[in-house]
């Protein structure tokens, strides 16, 4: 064969090589780097350079390269304009490294605008081989700004649960070291926790912090059952929200006359990240300094997705009045929940343990764009009870226009509205279906009568905005489960 017809026929086994693993992401390259190595190269290095430009603040890269059936290796490092940033030798195809997390192997920080050099060893190539390799290298890709993985851990759409609101030693979560003694708490026990628990997905929060985000990165691989969903407490003076979806850092010093709140929360959806207010209702003041949800006058609520209705801190308590008056002045906001977990050993079921609540999210896989996605769509619903199985449901319909949770129903004035609950793993249940935050006169809480019920209804509003939302009680008065809206004639 003809050193031509060798090189087609090698180029076309590297194609199909990078389309079995998957490894061409879904935005092409800035810059794509190819070569032969020779035999004559054996047991020597040499070095790749490539140029990044100013404002970049991740760069990921993609190494394939032929000639492994005939033991051809090709170990892979990089190195910045400054310093060595890493070396994985041939262990990794893929490595990301940005300003806050990098694929194990590799350091994360800044990333210097200038020359950047790929560092290729060759611990063992044959004389008469020819290994040709391809390096694709991307600047800023969003997909790993916003997730550590970039395949979902699951597929089909169903009802995902996790816990949304944790804290590690990245802020202030603690727990008892080997010998008892009280110590920040390292973040694998709260993802090793969450796994136990049965929890798809946990997003680790700490207060103002994206130094987790390393761990995170290391974490997800080996935790291939648990979404680990980038998050962050914005722990304002005024008030604490929480971030999702985003790695990068975001400046959470709003003062008067300074930095804007609805700035930070436009930059988070810049980011393709989304906001919820964090336990709007917690004690102020020198009791809970900068906790209790007193924004500027001019905050946008429309910025946000979500509210954590019920949080679980150290007594578990609902910002439900909070989340209605938001709905009254015409804001779409999803109810999730969230531990406020700061000890990952916490035994389950008492306020703070991870998982207690549950937000169980509709979703179409278990990605943090399809978590994030369900959560704007307003799929979701809050678990008190930390099942594995309980949900709630609700759609309406007037007029032959069909809605459900989350999304809206456009009627006319006091056109008969018929609802219909589903409810599952609620046997025994009483449900509750509220109407502008408030029980129905013309719905009476109902008993959910079997694994999974259907329950429906049949009720009338006024012209204006209105909203329905389900409780799932305990015949005690014991709140289960709570749903987020469905938007009555809401503007669009």
């Amino acid at each position: 064969m003809t050193t031509i017809k060798r090189w087609i026929a090698a180029a076309g086994l590297l194609a199909l090589m990078f389309a079995r693993q998957g490894w061409a992401q879904g935005t092409p390259a800035n810059v794509v780097l190819t070569g032969d190595v020779i035999g004559a190269q054996n047991k020597t290095y040499f070095e790749l350079p490539f140029t990044v430009p100013a404002g970049t603040h991740r760069i990921s890269v993609d190494f394939q390269y032929t000639g492994k059936e005939q033991r051809a290796t090709l170990d892979l490092g990089i190195a910045d304009p400054e310093r060595f940033r890493g070396e994985s030798g041939g262990n990794k195809s893929h490595f990301t490294i940005s300003e806050t997390d990098a694929t194990p192997s590799y350091l994360p920080g800044a990333i210097p605008a200038g020359v950047w050099r790929l560092l290729i060893a060759v611990p063992n190539m044959r004389p008469q081989t020819v290994s040709h390799y391809k390096a694709e290298i991307r600047f800023n890709a969003r997909d790993e700004d916003a997730s550590f993985t970039t395949q979902p851990l699951d597929t089909g759409k169903r009802w995902y649960r996790g816990d949304l609101h944790v804290h590690t030693a990245h802020s202030d979560g603690s727990c008892a070291s080997q010998s008892g003694k009280i110590v920040p708490c390292p973040v694998f026990l709260s993802v090793q926790t969450a796994a136990a628990r049965g929890l798809d997905f946990i997003a680790i929060t700490d207060h103002n912090a994206d130094s987790q985000n390393d761990a995170l990165r290391e974490l997800q691989p080996y935790f291939d059952r648990v979404l680990l969903i980038p998050g962050r407490e914005m722990t304002t003076l005024h008030g604490h929200f929480n971030i999702f979806g985003v790695t990068q850092f975001i400046d959470y010093r709003v003062t008067p006359g300074g930095l804007d709140l609805n700035t930070v929360l436009r930059n988070v959806r810049s980011k393709s990240g989304i906001a919820s207010i964090s336990h709007a209702v917690a004690p102020g003041g020198e009791t809970c300094m900068g906790c209790r949800w007193e924004p500027p006058a001019n905050v946008d609520m429309g910025l946000f997705s979500a509210v954590e209705v019920i949080n679980g801190g150290q007594i578990m308590f609902s910002s439900t009045k909070f989340w209605d008056a938001q709905l009254h002045d015409g804001h779409r906001l999803a109810a999730i929940g969230g531990s406020d977990s700061h000890n990952a050993t916490h035994p389950p079921g008492p306020p703070g343990s991870i998982g207690w609540p549950t937000t169980v999210v509709e979703a179409d896989e278990l990605s943090v764009p399809a978590i994030l996605n369900g959560i704007r769509a307003g799929r979701t619903l809050v678990d008190l009870t930390a099942s594995h199985d309980k949900v709630v449901d609700i759609e309406a319909e007037s007029s032959d226009v069909h809605a459900r949770m989350g999304g809206t129903l456009h009627t006319a004035p006091g056109a008969p509205i018929h609802v219909k609950i589903h409810t599952v793993a609620c046997a025994g249940s009483v449900i509750h279906l509220l109407l502008d935050g408030k029980e129905i006169d013309s719905a009476r809480p109902m008993l959910a009568n079997g694994a999974n019920a259907s329950l429906e209804a049949t009720l009338t509003v006024g012209a204006g905005h209105h909203w329905l939302r389900v409780e799932v009680r305990e015949f005690n008065g014991n709140l289960q489960l709570m749903s987020s809206p469905l938007y009555i004639n809401f503007p669009d």
